[in-house]
């Protein structure tokens, strides 16, 4: 019996192509653009990220030249609450949020996958470049791209075992020059479309413009002090700055970091070249994609931002469900709110917020 699936569809080369392998592999594809809140629905307009009205239209087309259905899924309220609420709060109590991560989690793969199983249908896929495999005991794992450069495992390390049974992701074994490729044989208008902005509700990616309109923030300036509490000046306000930061921050002589954000006490913290290093993190919020709690210490590779590379380190399990990651060599600016995930070798074992 032909097996149906549910493509989120951004309007991209990247989900443009994964439908029409899919359909192409023999599939009964159906095409859905998530309907995101965006800048339009505030007192903003002209945005074109990739949850933009244009884009909408983009994979309306495409679906039509694959000849396949095509729906607009309204999450306007589920993004606006689980994504924009969410990137503001973090960044005006000093962290640094991962918006994409959070659009993965509530959204594309459970928000749109409940919605696929409510419609009978047996799969989502999107157009991540990563790749889902069974391993010899019929668990599902999640693998890195063959192609390390557009690998985006990263972002997808809140994966259950029951989403994965029921998501594909095509794309696992292409390189972006190789989808371009596909995309003009399909004969698709996306082919040479240009790739979406990384947080698609930021215009222009100015963070502290997007939290002061969208939540009537005012920056409240404070002091900025080296490691010994020392005053050295006065910040704009917390949202300006995020760890490891070394433009922005003024001229002291010497080459400063930002080391710590403290919301609390209002205040930034500056160190000298090397004090951006860490040589361990704690985090919490953590997911194993087996579904099983880490019960011992373990020897992984792991990644605290999205373009490092993995590292080696020691991973030990904390008694209130928290993790504890130990580096073999210091890593730089580990950074409170972004994502720690874990890597043995090029399948996610899963992650967690860093702390």
């Amino acid at each position: 019996m032909q097996k149906s699936v549910l493509i989120g569809m951004s309007g991209g080369v990247d989900s443009s192509v994964a439908a029409a392998l899919l359909k192409e592999q023999g599939y009964r594809v159906i095409g859905a653009t998530m309907r995101l809140w965006t800048y339009s629905d505030s007192d903003n307009v002209n945005h074109e990220g990739c949850c933009a009205e244009s884009a909408v239209e983009d994979a309306r087309r495409v679906c039509d030249k694959l000849g396949i259905d095509f729906y607009v899924l309204n999450f306007k309220d589920m993004f606006r609450e689980k994504v924009v609420d969410y990137f503001v709060g973090e960044y005006t109590h000093g962290r640094t949020p991962n918006p994409c991560i959070a659009c993965n989690r509530y959204l594309k793969f459970d928000a749109m996958l409940k919605k696929a199983l409510a419609m009978d249908i047996d799969y989502i896929a999107t157009g991540h470049y990563a790749k889902i495999e069974r391993d010899k005991n019929g668990k599902y794992i999640l693998r890195m791209s063959d192609a390390a450069k557009k690998d985006q495992s990263y972002v997808l390390y809140n994966f259950t075992q029951e989403q994965l049974a029921h998501t594909l992701m095509p794309l696992g074994s292409y390189n972006k020059e190789e989808v371009r490729a596909l995309a003009e044989k399909y004969g698709l208008a996306v082919a040479n479309k240009k790739d979406s902005q990384e947080i698609c509700f930021v215009e222009d990616d100015d963070y502290a413009k997007f939290i002061i309109d969208y939540a009537d923030y005012k920056p409240k300036p404070g002091d900025i002090l080296d490691t010994d509490g020392n005053k050295l000046g006065e910040h704009r306000g917390l949202i300006y700055y995020t760890i490891g930061q070394r433009k922005g921050i003024g001229a002291y002589g010497r080459p400063m970091f930002v080391k710590e954000i403290d919301a609390e006490r209002n205040t930034i913290t500056l160190g000298e070249k090397g004090t951006e290093f860490s040589d361990e993190l704690t985090a919490c919020d953590v997911n194993f994609i087996s579904g099983e709690m880490l019960q011992k210490t373990l020897r992984i590779q792991a990644k605290v931002r999205y373009q490092a590379p993995p590292a080696a380190a020691l991973l030990h399990p904390l008694s209130d469900g928290r993790v504890c990651v130990v580096f073999d060599n210091p890593q730089r600016a580990v950074t409170a709110g972004q994502a720690v995930v874990f890597y043995d070798g090029d399948i996610v074992l899963g992650g967690g917020t860093v702390e």
